[in-house]
């Protein structure tokens, strides 16, 4: 754990029967040995582990030989799209344009699939996620829209393993990344998955974040919530707590962002997949302007795999997405910052972590040849979060309003992009 590799994917805890569990899921939220596991399950741990390693050109021939198109930033891809579901529930109801809860739907009302494993925020524990298997359209509802807090979807392997009939999933790069190196050994517990789908991904915050938030508004007890929304809304939407006394507090989702540099996920800064390449379907907000300023949410599609294409086709015949095709430099710059960020800036977060005699996860490839300005910002947000993520830099944001330092913290965001708008695009097609 001290080399930060593990991405809290679950797979060791979904597999292991109790020998490993996750410990103190509102602190640090790391796996832990709790008995002797014996060799052969070790093995499989070990190769089901996304942190540690994932090869993804060789994971790319074997999953998507036949896709067409292909581009070291968005992984293969068939087609790539921007648009929306049109059923206005589902699309007021999701984080962007409501595709994915779309599909799920669409696939589990056709009969292709007879469930659904997803994320929601746990009935008995409010405030914190849980992974289950949605069986019904309403279930799928009660899932969509994002969850940034740490996640373990994988922990939820051994209720896949007993569920009779077909199912899709839908995790994060790592989860989805550790799914597919399951399937690859032909595990037992992921059989039943016949189609995998994914939001684009950014960052994961520790719970600190939702602790820190509500103390913000003087709120110390975090068991007092009720409700807890990350995503609240019209898109873009609020983090939103409501409280079991009647209270609510909610800030916009934009300013809410300043959470991320004091209680990110270290990990997080290590994932080179902001587009889930590994999926059959992905999907995430549509940045640019134009679509910003309309509101109600849009989406960037990747359609991956044939079946994934297929999915696609059959729902726009049927007048369920509207999906306006694009091209690929369209799509890279659309997500400049992200791919940057995940891209460009892992490689060098990870050639910095290396000088400091630090493991660093294999991906199979590299990407070099950056900059010397590009170096140098990075080991300027690098050392910005560091300072940031300390108890005295929480201690004091913790005292300013949030409408106020949420505030600030959108301008100089916006200041921060306009002044290396130039540094990030360099050579990024």
């Amino acid at each position: 754990m001290n080399s930060n590799l593990c991405n809290r994917c679950g797979s060791c805890v979904g597999l292991s029967d109790g020998a490993i569990v996750f410990e103190d899921k509102t602190g640090k939220y790391v796996p832990v040995q709790k008995r002797k596991i014996n060799d052969d399950l070790a093995d499989k741990l070990w190769q089901s582990c996304s942190g540690k390693e994932f090869n993804f050109p060789v994971y790319s021939k074997k999953i998507f030989r036949e896709t067409p198109g292909f581009h070291r930033y968005t992984g293969a891809f068939q087609k790539i799209y921007i648009g929306y579901c049109t059923d206005e529930a589902i699309r007021r109801n999701s984080a962007s344009g409501g595709i994915i809860s779309s599909v799920l739907i669409w696939l589990l009302e056709n009969k292709w699939i007879d469930g659904a494993v997803v994320l929601k925020m746990s009935e008995t524990e409010p405030w914190m996620n849980e992974p289950f298997i949605a069986t019904s359209k309403e279930e799928i509802l009660i899932s969509a829209q994002s969850k940034y807090t740490i996640s373990s979807v994988n922990e939820i392997l051994p209720e896949i393993l007993r569920f009779k009939g077909n199912l899709a999933y839908v995790g994060l790069p790592g989860q989805v990344q550790s799914i597919r190196k399951l399937q690859e050994i032909n595990d037992p517990s992921v059989i039943n998955i016949k189609y995998i789908f994914g939001p684009f991904y950014g960052n994961t915050l520790h719970f600190s974040s939702v602790i820190s938030f509500l103390r913000s508004y003087k709120i110390r007890d975090y068991h007092q919530v009720a409700r807890l929304y990350f995503r609240y809304g019209e898109w873009p939407g609020y983090m939103r707590a409501e409280m079991k006394d009647g209270k609510i507090i909610q800030l916009p989702k934009f300013h809410a962002n300043y959470l991320i540099p004091f209680h990110i996920l270290k990990n997080s800064l290590l994932c080179t997949d902001l587009s889930n390449e590994f999926t059959d379907i992905s999907g995430g907000d549509a940045w640019a302007p134009i679509y910003e300023e309309r509101g109600k949410g849009f989406s960037m599609v990747i359609s991956r795999s044939k079946t994934g294409q297929e999915i696609i086709d059959n729902m726009k015949s049927e007048g369920l997405l509207t999906l306006n095709e694009i091209e690929l430099d369209q799509a890279i710059e659309m997500h400049s910052h992200g791919y940057d960020l995940k891209k460009r800036g892992t490689f060098i977060r990870m050639r910095f972590r290396q000088w400091l005699g630090k493991d660093n996860p294999d991906y199979g490839y590299s990407i070099t040849g950056f900059s010397f300005t590009r170096y140098l910002m990075e080991f300027f947000i690098g050392a910005l979060f560091l300072l940031l993520g300390t108890a005295p830099a929480r201690f004091i944001v913790e005292k300013i309003p949030p409408a106020f330092i949420g505030n600030i913290f959108e301008k100089v965001r916006t200041f921060w992009k306009k002044s290396t708008h130039n540094i990030k695009r360099n050579q990024l097609t």
